[in-house]
């Protein structure tokens, strides 16, 4: 069998930042275990598999190297950008079947924008295990639907720290976000580490910011956000929170054509 492959770096316009993602298109699903094959060996913290619909649009898929996920941004994007820049979709707007109901994609002034689902998350308890994730108490502790939320005082500690990854695969997550107010020109700025999803660190995820987004939109009073996460790649958002919807703007760029022989 012989699958195309793309390998895309997302929230940047520079080959070697952002987000690396690989993109497989199907005509047809596999099974998921080929699915999960596949994505264990490009080794990138995701794989996004599209096909087509009958009635138009796509189905997404999103794997790890180790399980499949329920929501992934920077795979849609990066997905997104092979089907206008690659397959050459004729429209400006693309719309996506998934786990987590219907992603809608569109291309506009330069940008890709996500429009995806909010994420509210609520204030928890801070507790034994959550303190030994990290060596500072931060200001506050939420959760979205999968992800925990640490907000700390100061942009260079979120730049710096190095977390106990040990410990947060402990936790009763998918992962932790940690986030802080931004400087230089960005509005609040975020790092995101799931280990229990054989990924220490992640470098840009859109997913995450479908709860920083609305937590951020409250305390800021913006509706309209620049975000920079702050991993060793580094990746920038343009981010809007629309109460029960978020958009996530950013740029792609191509990395790699291949194929997959198996």
């Amino acid at each position: 069998m012989r699958l195309k492959l793309f390998q895309v770096d997302a929230f940047t316009d520079n080959v070697f930042g952002g987000n690396p993602a690989a993109v497989v298109p199907l005509e047809k699903w596999l099974a998921d275990a080929d699915l999960q094959k596949i994505a264990m060996e490009n080794n990138l913290s995701e794989t996004g598999f599209f096909v087509p619909e009958k009635e138009g649009g796509f189905h997404i898929r999103w794997f790890t190297p180790e399980v499949e996920v329920n929501l992934c941004g920077h795979a849609t994007l990066a997905t997104s950008h092979v089907i206008f820049n690659h397959l050459e979709w004729p429209g400006f707007e693309l719309e996506f079947k998934s786990r987590s109901g219907l992603l809608k994609v569109r291309r506009e002034s330069g940008l890709l924008k996500l429009n995806f689902p909010t994420d509210k998350p609520k204030e928890v308890e801070y507790n034994e295990k959550l303190a030994d994730c990290f060596d500072k108490k931060p200001l506050a502790v939420l959760k979205g639907s999968a992800d925990y939320l640490m907000i700390f005082d100061d942009e260079e500690y979120v730049r710096n720290v190095i977390p106990n990854l040990e410990a947060i695969k402990k936790l009763d997550a998918e992962g932790v976000i940690i986030s802080a107010k931004g400087k230089s020109g960005a509005d609040f700025v975020s790092r995101f580490f799931a280990p229990q999803l054989g990924i220490p660190e992640d470098p840009v995820t859109g997913s995450a910011h479908t709860v920083l987004v609305p937590y951020w939109a409250q305390i800021t009073g913006k509706k309209q956000m620049i975000a920079r996460q702050l991993s060793q790649r580094g990746g920038e958002l343009f981010c809007a929170d629309n109460d029960d919807r978020v958009e996530l703007g950013g740029k792609a760029v191509t990395f790699l054509e291949g194929e997959i022989n198996f």
